[in-house]
């Protein structure tokens, strides 16, 4: 990921100095610890939905599943169009990008070790390898990505795109 400063307006008063961006372990050391990740997609008439689930970051990816007939699942089948907040407002991660659904979360490595070490639950005991399982599961490659910390936001702000 490309390290830059964010779009926003200038009256947010962003540092235009490279030296405080926030490296890429910032972001991902976050994505890796956090427990709950929060989900905004879009229904089809438009109006937004947000709900949190659990996942794990591995290798540069986030993986979750929800059930097949979720308002989080419907949503993505009619716009994949996907942003994910992590839970704090002071040390802020936010991912943009469209998530891809993926058949087999069982043979992703270190996927079952991650869901064991954080929710001391693989992703069998998820409903992920039943062959009628009504569960959908995703891996999410983010195109782009922001963070900063609250404390000290017009120096840390970054942006990240692939």
């Amino acid at each position: 990921m490309n390290p830059s400063r964010p779009n926003f307006s200038p009256a947010y008063g962003i540092s235009k100095k490279t030296d405080t961006l926030l490296p890429w372990s910032h972001a991902t050391d976050r994505l890796t610890a956090s427990r709950n990740y929060w989900l905004a997609t879009t229904r089809p008439d438009g109006r937004p939905h947000v709900a949190p689930v659990w996942g794990a970051w591995v290798d540069g990816a986030l993986y979750f599943g929800t059930e097949r007939t979720s308002v989080k699942a419907r949503n993505l089948a009619v716009n994949p169009t996907l942003v994910v907040h992590l839970e704090s407002g002071d040390d802020v991660v936010i991912l943009e990008g469209i998530p891809e659904i993926i058949p087999d979360p069982a043979a992703i490595p270190g996927l079952d070790a991650a869901s064991r070490a954080k929710y001391n639950m693989g992703v069998a005991e998820a409903g992920g390898d039943a062959p009628d399982v009504s569960s959908l599961w995703y891996i999410f490659r983010p195109a782009t990505a922001s963070a900063w910390l609250e404390s000290d936001f017009i120096n840390t702000a970054t942006r990240w795109r692939r």
